[in-house]
């Protein structure tokens, strides 16, 4: 494609694909309200972009590997050590044009994207890897905004139903049945987060690797009247009853230590450090 797009012409691309299909996207969004609401959009840009987005990700080695009972994946959000391609896609999600395309699907203005990667930023995902069911942190690093939509888009040529690495939503909880949603090639999911999000990423299957670029959107108000400030939370998957002990105890303990230091004990290292 010659030159590496810049996230405004990519922004332009995107825009145009969410409007292009914006009468079904806001029905399928409100459709889903009652539970946790969502949309994805399928082929959001030009399938060589998408094969080159794939492509430009990095060795594995030089990415953050979080290995724990909570998670099993790779990640990155400095992405100025990357190629410059990646950059361009992370933040061609944050461009107003996109913002406010999305605000039209959803019907909720003033979204607020984050320029340092609070969470956000790539993930690769190979054999055996998952995410355990969880509720997103509720605010952003300075606990200033709200934490309101999860934006997924994934870029693994030839991803199907039978690879895992599907994205799970819980809507009645983790002890209810889960919706799952293939993380399909050249695919965009758009969540709403909550207090009662919850979300995982069941164990990939296969010896590939599950590639993912990711935004949050914030703003001043929440999603939910009744939330409160909340750590990410996790849970273990159903039957898992001694893991699932471990984890809510872990999430307590890291919910009453943030009471104590509002700002935690250590500063994250999972943002974009410009």
């Amino acid at each position: 494609m010659g030159r590496c797009m810049n996230r405004k012409e990519i922004s332009k691309l995107i825009e145009a694909r969410i409007l292009g299909e914006i009468e079904g996207l806001t029905k399928a969004f409100h459709q889903s309200k009652r539970g946790i609401p969502f949309f994805y959009i399928d082929e959001l840009l030009p399938a060589d972009l998408a094969s080159l987005v794939y492509k430009a990700f990095p060795d594995p080695k030089s990415m953050t590997l979080n290995k724990t009972l909570r998670e099993y994946k790779y990640i990155a959000a400095q992405m100025d050590k990357y190629d410059e391609l990646l950059e361009e896609i992370v933040f061609s999600f944050q461009e107003d044009c996109v913002l406010n395309a999305i605000a039209k699907v959803v019907g909720k203005n003033n979204l607020l994207p984050d320029e340092n990667l609070y969470a956000g930023g790539i993930s690769l995902m190979g054999k055996g890897h998952f995410l355990n069911p969880h509720l997103d942190n509720s605010h952003d690093i300075s606990r200033e905004s709200w934490r309101v939509f999860n934006l997924l888009y994934y870029v693994s040529p030839g991803w199907g139903g039978d690879d895992g690495g599907d994205l799970e939503l819980w809507p009645e909880g983790v002890e209810g049945k889960p919706i799952k949603i293939t993380s399909k090639f050249n695919r965009l999911i758009v969540m709403a987060t909550d207090c009662n999000s919850w979300h995982s990423v069941s164990p990939v299957k296969v010896d590939r690797t599950r590639n993912c670029i990711s935004n949050y959107y914030f703003s001043n108000t929440a999603n939910n009247s009744e939330d409160l400030f909340h750590v990410t939370t996790f849970r273990a998957r159903p039957g898992n009853i001694l893991q699932d002990t471990i984890l809510r105890l872990d999430g307590r303990i890291r919910a009453g230590i943030r009471k104590v230091f509002p700002a935690g004990i250590k500063k994250t290292s999972h943002q974009y450090k410009k």
